[in-house]
């Protein structure tokens, strides 16, 4: 006590016989910290080891990795092999939860689930995005200093924004659907003229050969150049939107090998789309604009600082999204109310009046592009993508008689849907297992898999008969250099293989095969059914490999097939013509696989030009997603699972409103005080990596500990590389809207983040003091903590926050009790808290599944 006087004696003054209770060196730990000098001597009775952290964010859990973000961890499936161990690699992970803790309440079980997930085809670290504003003294000034000529040129700069989104999305699909019908056309046309010349080995050698070059070209661009490119990219734009951000999803080398890679996977005939990288690739642009350029490069331009946070470019991403399929299908209200169903979530009146221009431009430069390619400038197969799928019949008519086929149509297509989601559950697994062997191994993933497909589609038209030309066709019979309906393969001049007729096109072209009205006797129900077959495993078995892919176009494809062999088979008790079939076949494994309606909806007669389908494709839509919806989650829900991304779903399970917030908050709680010294601060930076930090006023400051808001990670490590510090632990009077602009608090590019490592500081600097009041947000969301867990949640993904600081109760204790941050209200986390609900949750779900079974 002696020393402490002397180091302290205002703490000496609490502590004196007629206080409550005597504080010991091991109480002094627990105790709330009362300002620089109760700081000091703790610090002197307790020296850190280096090794140690400072204590934890509120709610954040176990010790990270600096660049790792606590605030936002992956919590990994029981089973799931998609996580890495949070431990690392010599997998001391008790060591690394060793922190000294400065407890605020009772809460000190730490979190321990990961902090990764898997990013296309590789592991990355992600964190939470924060769409609060963050209102510090900084801020304010900078808003008040804005005058009306700032307000009109952040509005006019969104509409330009959103502008050149759909302009250059436009680009990018005009770009990608010339590639593919170019390279893939030219492929057809090789082989099929080595046929004509009955050289069926050299036929088959050319066709695999292309084929193995262009999967290979697109996988080693993925692994080699941009791993986050792998795969469609719309369940990382989910998660983005939903809060969650990794490194380079949208940078542009992601960019730039999305495209590629995806005309070289298209046109490989492996059974892939390219609706799903268009997605992605609208959100890169989107993205990339919103940044205002690279500071790494000098190239940051000023005018686009209004968009460095993370609430304006949440907009642009969205807009981007919307802008993808619509120059993916040329269907601009498809476009937006795919991005308001599937992947956004947050919505708003303003937002939507953006989407809507962003696709009207889509349209507007596609159309002018398919005007360019009229002129015949764009090469010998420049259309198919290009143009609507307008080839129904003109006039659509259906009876009562036509109802019972289209149900069953729903119906089955809700449990292929639905066993397609179950089956590239599986395989996805068993992929990763493959691809965490290293990039020798998804190499070789990739490359198996296009040789076995080669090999299906040239050797599986030989079981199909060679079928007579039709003489009342229009089309030239068979179709010998060019696309068609009518492939020679191995037949007779007169005679075409319908089986290669669907193999040999691209997907488009084939579509528009499925979708022609007035062909019924084209192919045979054999063939369709081995088209069919064929198709829908080979989409399952293409997904997942290490190159840029998606899933819409092969579910539209198969679902097509699905309904012409529907039509073979009971289309006799229906009017309807089989070309119609196929449209509401398609509409009915969308509806079961990926379970959105009213985008599906609008796509599918935007595709097909015919408004006099709506009535028939709302009710496939409508029975197929009822019917799917029994047996398992949608398949962007699965993908964002099984990638390991911490999403919040936009209602609570009922178990939440048995916990109240207290009872899922973890700690140790780290605080700093209002005015902290540099070498505290760098070591807690050093040893946790939260992002969010209570600022707590402490006598003498205060009458007593009062929290005065909090600050963040990325604010600190700007106040330490700028190096503004006090000699002594008083109040400053430092001007910081003088010493500081708004501009150096902007949001980095998507995935970027400081390091604390990257700043130097001598010993000198590390025992002064930096005032932390004017750069802590002074009005963060609070809740207390007897609010019920479900209704925090609704506050949470609502308003889009990345921390929500829980309050005691009473105002005795302690300022601020914990920190909720994404992982507090993720299912693994909570059942792992409170183990006796795990059995009643599951419990219920298992009985309303077998409900709805015995029901159907």
């Amino acid at each position: 006590m002696t020393y402490l006087s002397r180091v302290c004696p205002s703490v000496v003054s609490l502590l004196n016989p007629a206080s409550p209770a005597s504080a010991t060196s091991h109480q002094l730990a627990s105790v709330t910290r009362l300002g620089c000098e109760w700081r000091a001597a703790a610090e002197a009775m307790a020296p850190r080891d280096p090794k140690d952290g400072g204590g934890a964010g509120g709610g954040g859990g176990g010790a990270a990795e600096p660049e790792a973000d606590i605030e936002a961890p992956l919590l990994a499936s029981s089973g799931s092999s998609f996580f890495l161990d949070p431990a690392g690699e010599d997998g001391d992970e008790e060591q690394r939860r060793r922190r000294r803790r400065f407890l605020l309440g009772s809460h000190t079980q730490s979190n321990t689930t990961s902090q990764v997930a898997l990013v296309g085809a590789d592991v990355y670290p992600i964190q939470s995005l924060d769409y609060e504003l963050i209102e510090n003294d900084v801020f304010k000034q900078d808003w008040r200093a804005r005058g009306r000529g700032h307000i009109l040129r952040y509005v006019a700069l969104k509409w330009v924004l959103c502008y050149l989104v759909g302009a250059l999305a436009a680009a990018a699909g005009f770009v990608a659907n010339l590639g593919v019908e170019n390279v893939a056309g030219a492929k057809f046309v090789v082989t099929s003229n080595l046929m004509l010349d009955r050289k069926h080995g050299s036929a088959f050698a050319v066709f695999l050969a292309s084929n193995f070059a262009l999967t290979m070209l697109a996988a080693v661009l993925t692994v080699f150049v941009a791993p986050a490119a792998a795969g469609s990219g719309i369940p990382e734009v989910k998660a983005y939107l939903n809060g969650v951000d990794a490194p380079n999803i949208f940078s542009l080398k992601t960019l730039i090998v999305k495209v590629v890679g995806c005309i070289a996977a298209v046109s490989s005939s492996l059974h892939v789309g390219k609706a799903g990288p268009l997605v992605h690739t609208g959100a890169c642009i989107a993205s990339i604009l919103g940044q205002g350029g690279s500071r790494k490069y000098h190239m940051t331009c000023k005018w686009l600082r209004y968009f460095k946070n993370d609430r304006d470019r949440r907009d642009l991403v969205t807009c981007g999204s919307a802008a993808g399929i619509a120059a993916a299908f040329r269907a601009p209200v498809g476009g937006v109310l795919f991005a308001l169903e599937t992947v956004s979530s947050w919505w708003r009146s303003a937002l939507l009046w953006r989407a809507f221009f962003t696709t009207a431009m889509v349209a507007v430069v596609l159309r002018a592009l398919i005007d360019f390619c009229k002129s015949g400038k764009c090469g010998l197969f420049g259309k198919g993508g290009l143009i609507m799928f307008d080839v129904t019949a003109d006039y659509v008519t259906y009876h009562l008689v036509d109802l019972p086929s289209v149900i069953t149509l729903g119906v089955f297509g809700g449990i292929l849907g639905s066993l397609y989601n179950f089956f590239l559950d599986k395989v996805l697994r068993l992929y990763n297992l493959i691809n965490e062997k290293g990039k020798t191994y998804k190499l070789l993933l990739a490359a198996t898999v296009t040789v076995c497909t080669s090999c299906c589609l040239f050797g599986l038209p030989w079981i199909a008969s060679c079928k007579p030309c039709p003489t009342d066709t229009e089309e030239a019979c068979p179709s010998i250099g060019r696309s068609g309906n009518f492939k020679k393969f191995q037949c007779g001049m007169n005679e075409y293989n319908d089986l290669a007729s669907l193999f040999f096109n691209t997907n488009d072209d084939t579509i528009r095969n499925l979708y022609s009205a007035g062909n019924d006797d084209e192919f045979h129900i054999s063939s369709i059914l081995v088209f069919f077959a064929a198709s829908y495993f080979l989409g399952i078995f293409s997904y997942g490999l290490a190159l840029p892919s998606g899933l819409f176009v092969p579910v539209i494809l198969t679902g097509a097939a699905y309904g012409r062999l529907v039509a073979m088979l009971i289309g006799s008790q229906s009017t309807l013509d089989h070309g119609l079939f196929a449209v509401l076949g398609s509409a009915a494994l969308l509806g079961g696989s990926m379970r959105m309606t009213v985008s599906v909806c609008v796509v599918i007669l935007e595709l097909t030009n015919n408004l006099l389908m709506l009535p028939l494709v709302m009710l496939v839509l409508l029975i197929s997603k009822v019917v799917a919806d029994a047996f398992n989650a949608n398949v962007y829900d699965l993908l964002v699972r099984l990638k390991g991304f911490p999403h919040l779903e936009g209602y609570a399970e009922p178990y939440m409103r048995q916990l109240s917030v207290s009872d899922v908050v973890t700690g140790p709680l780290q605080t700093f005080s209002g005015i902290e010294k540099v070498g505290q601060i760098v070591h807690v930076l050093k040893t946790t990596g939260h992002n969010g930090f209570p600022v707590v006023d402490e006598p003498p400051f205060s009458d007593s500990p009062t929290l005065y808001g909090l600050i963040l990670r990325d604010h600190l490590l700007v106040l330490l590389r700028k190096k503004d510090f006090i000699g002594s632990c008083t109040a400053s009077t430092l001007n910081a809207s003088k010493h500081f602009t708004h501009d150096e608090f902007a949001k980095r590019g998507s995935g970027k983040q400081d390091r604390i490592e990257n700043i130097e500081l001598s010993a000198e600097e590390l025992e002064m003091f930096v005032d932390l009041h004017p750069f802590t947000n002074t009005s963060p969301y609070t809740v207390l903590e007897t609010m019920s867990l479900a209704k925090a949640l609704i506050l949470f993904r609502e308003v889009g926050l990345r921390h929500l600081l829980v309050l005691p109760k009473s105002s005795k204790g302690a300022p601020v009790v914990g920190i909720l941050t994404r992982h507090d209200f993720m299912p693994e986390h909570i059942l792992g808290l409170h183990p006796f609900l795990f059995k009643t949750r599951w419990k219920k779900v298992r009985l309303g599944k077998l409900n709805v079974t015995n029901i159907l």
